[in-house]
């Protein structure tokens, strides 16, 4: 074992020319030279190109020269979809042999290296290049262009709106570069921009072609909230929403589809901007020129309420033929109120013709003609004296406004609310929407308006006061107000009465104070203007005055002063009665 150890090989020794048993000697150089002459010398992360040799599903063969042949994945060649054995293709040599002897190569990054070169090129140049279309993304799709990502907006795909964009995904077309962003790498490809500058000689030509009045066959391409885009072989033009129809159109899906063939006219263009706006509803007549031309004032008409506003509602009685019905003329009454408190969009009504111009296409409505004006027969309903019950409308300062019925409205004066509570405001008296019970005092027919009344639902109390409270006589009151004047004073039997401060000293010279309910002498009463002048002074100070008079009246009965003192303190009939024993007196001397 240990003489084996020892053994070593010959440096020299040749081994092919042992195994061949060639007896010519070669040298291991030359053998080396021999066979690097014959192929290509390959560097790691080097670009050549190569031949494709085979492709299948998977994979794609390429011969670059070398020893052996590399195997690139069938994917990198997704957008050349042409490719075919024999083509000459740019690879990058990632690895001379992997662990399995295998030469590595990738077409993808061989693209990439030399992609941004071409990608600025393309766009310097306007060149036109192919893509393979990945795959969608938000707003558009994404294209393999060299093996870079690039952004193609769903608004450069065609000229045309695309509604399907999952149709393009997998499919290689031509582009033209429009953007980069050098510093983040961003690229924006367009495939409509090839098809724009034929377009354009197009519209050119059919532009120059066109005449106001022109009926044209298109098609529909986009509809909108305001309009729809017709394509008229090459160049788009617009139908505004109002030209659509003579009636009101709310959406214009209501009036056409999609991908519809229509008869458009057109109604005016612009060369400069090549805007062509054009018309539908132009191809039939007017619809006011086909209304019945035996229409008249005072007809009765029926149709839908298309638009509703606060000053009134506008009724489509036949396609394209509108007639407003103004707020005044939806109800009799006089007060102002809102339409929708009337009619709602999509209601079906039926009006009175007001007012009809063929020539300026207008036309009044009215409902409240439909029913009977209450105004016409307002004695009828509603004669002098007799009575109702109201709702309270709104107050001022002078009164309250009621409303018997709708349009019949009335007012109730302030001086009318009661016989004998004073009422600084109607709102002491009622309120808002609610019920009063009233009597008709007066009817202005001319200005539709009822002159109201409501105490003269109870007698007039002052008929009554007039019998009771006659001067001196004597009443029992409360002091229920106290002011720098006087003193207002509720007398028990109802009513009330004034007295001023002076007559307000008690017996005891002290002045009398609110709440106190004390005797009260009747100084005045004016029936006219509701007044009635107390004293409570009085009701001792005439007591004590009275003894000292009679001896004085006995004594000298029949001296003319007496009877002036007399008179001064008694009431009308008490004068009679002395002017008729002062002429017996006459008569005897």
């Amino acid at each position: 074992m240990s003489e084996l150890k020892n053994v070593q090989p010959l440096a020299d020794f040749d081994w092919e020319e042992f195994e061949n048993g060639s007896s010519v000697k070669v040298s291991k150089e030359e053998l080396e030279k021999a066979y690097n002459e014959t192929l290509n010398k390959v560097s790691e992360h080097q670009v050549v190109d190569g031949t494709v040799i085979s492709i299948d599903k998977k994979e794609v063969v390429v011969n670059i020269g070398y020893k052996s042949d590399g195997i690139i994945p069938a994917s990198e060649f997704r957008y050349n979809p042409d490719l075919k054995v024999g083509d000459t293709v740019e690879v990058y040599v990632e690895n001379q042999e992997d662990k399995k002897g295998q030469l590595l190569l990738s077409h993808k990054k061989a693209r990439l290296s030399k992609s941004w070169e071409r990608i600025n090129a393309a766009l310097d140049n306007e060149e036109v290049i192919q893509g393979y279309i990945k795959c969608r993304t938000k707003g558009g799709m994404i294209v393999d262009v060299f093996g870079i990502e690039a952004f193609l907006p769903g608004s450069q795909i065609d000229v045309h709106p695309i509604r399907d964009y999952d149709v393009f995904v997998g499919k290689t077309m031509e582009f033209k570069v429009v953007k980069i962003n050098q510093e983040f790498r961003n690229v924006v490809v367009s495939h409509k921009a090839l098809i724009e500058a034929e377009l354009e000689a197009q519209k050119k030509e059919i532009i120059s072609k066109l005449e106001k009045g022109q009926i044209l066959e298109g098609t529909v391409k986009n509809i909108t909230t305001y309009g729809v885009f017709v394509d008229l072989g090459g160049v788009d033009g617009l139908i505004h929403i109002t030209d659509l129809s003579w009636g009101r159109v709310s959406d214009p899906h209501e009036v056409v589809t999609l991908d519809q063939k229509i008869n458009v006219v057109i109604l005016d263009f612009d060369n400069e901007k090549k805007r062509i706006a054009l018309g539908l509803k132009q191809l039939t007549p007017h619809p006011w020129d086909a209304l019945d031309p035996n229409l008249k004032v005072g007809d009765h008409v029926k149709g839908k309420v298309v638009v509703i506003a606060d000053y009134g509602a506008f009724v489509e009685i036949a396609p394209g033929v509108e007639g407003l019905i103004h707020v005044s003329e939806m109800s009799w009454s006089q007060h102002l109120r809102s339409a929708q408190e009337f009619m709602h969009v999509g209601d079906e009504v039926e009006a009175v013709i007001l007012t009809l111009d063929r020539e300026e296409r207008k036309m009044s409505l009215g409902i409240k003609q439909l029913k009977e004006d209450p105004w016409e027969t307002i004695e009828v309903k509603y004669p002098v004296g007799s009575k109702h019950t109201a709702k309270v409308r709104n107050f001022t300062n002078f009164g309250i406004f009621v409303e018997l019925e709708e349009g019949v409205d009335g007012l109730i004066h302030i001086s009318d609310l009661s016989w004998t509570k004073k009422v600084k405001h109607p709102s002491e008296f009622t309120q808002v929407g609610a019920d009063i019970d009233v009597v008709v005092l007066e009817i202005d027919k001319e200005n539709r308006r009822l002159s109201l009344g409501h105490k003269q639902l109870e007698d007039n109390p002052w008929d009554t006061y007039e019998t009771i409270y006659t001067p001196g006589s004597i009443h029992t009151g409360k002091i229920t107000e106290v002011m720098d004047k006087g003193a207002v004073i509720a007398l028990n039997e109802g009513g009330e009465g004034f007295a001023t401060p002076k007559h307000l000293v008690k017996e005891d010279g002290s002045q009398a104070q609110l709440g106190e309910e004390l005797q009260f002498k009747v100084i005045e009463f004016v029936k006219e203007t509701k007044r009635i002048i107390l004293s409570h002074s009085r009701t001792f100070e005439d007591v004590k005055e009275e003894p000292k008079k009679a001896p004085r009246k006995k004594a000298k009965k029949e001296e003319t002063p007496a009877i002036n003192n007399v008179a001064a303190g008694t009431t009308l009939g008490d004068i009679d009665a002395l002017a008729e024993l002062k002429a017996k007196m006459e008569k005897g001397e």
